[in-house]
């Protein structure tokens, strides 16, 4: 029973937020800086383990965060974030970036990372995400 819930709160917290990248939020190579990404990643990995605890929750830590692509300026990015592992008080969730060109149905998988939670008490002492359940 406790599987089943789990699988259904992973698909429940699945999280997909779309972002512009200006000129803004770029380094000196007209691309992404790498510290938004990361902040953008974290964002939307904490609201993934949100609604999948519906508890409050801290990061950790990160993981393995692979830039396997530039993000220029100008385009349309898509984060996923998908809660891939369970544990008593914490989870991982993994969010892929995707990059989307404006005048093209063309998706290409830009960054991939790792972000680690623990659900925390008002006391901020780590709590179990799920209250006994068989």
């Amino acid at each position: 029973m406790k599987q089943q819930l789990i699988e259904k709160r992973k698909e429940l917290s699945e999280t997909r937020v779309a972002k512009m990248v200006f000129p803004s939020t770029t380094n000196h190579y007209d691309t992404l800086f790498g510290g938004i990404a990361l902040q953008w990643m974290d964002e939307v990995a904490y609201i993934a383990a949100t609604r999948f605890t519906r508890k409050s929750m801290v990061t950790i830590s990160t993981e393995q965060v692979d830039f396997t692509q530039p993000i220029p300026s100008g385009i349309l990015v898509e984060l996923v974030a998908n809660v891939v592992h369970v544990g008593r008080t914490s989870l991982k969730v993994e969010v892929t970036i995707y990059l989307e060109q404006l005048d093209s149905d063309v998706r290409t998988k830009a960054i991939t990372g790792h972000f680690n939670f623990v659900a925390v008490d008002e006391n901020k002492k780590p709590t179990p995400i799920f209250e006994d359940v068989e």
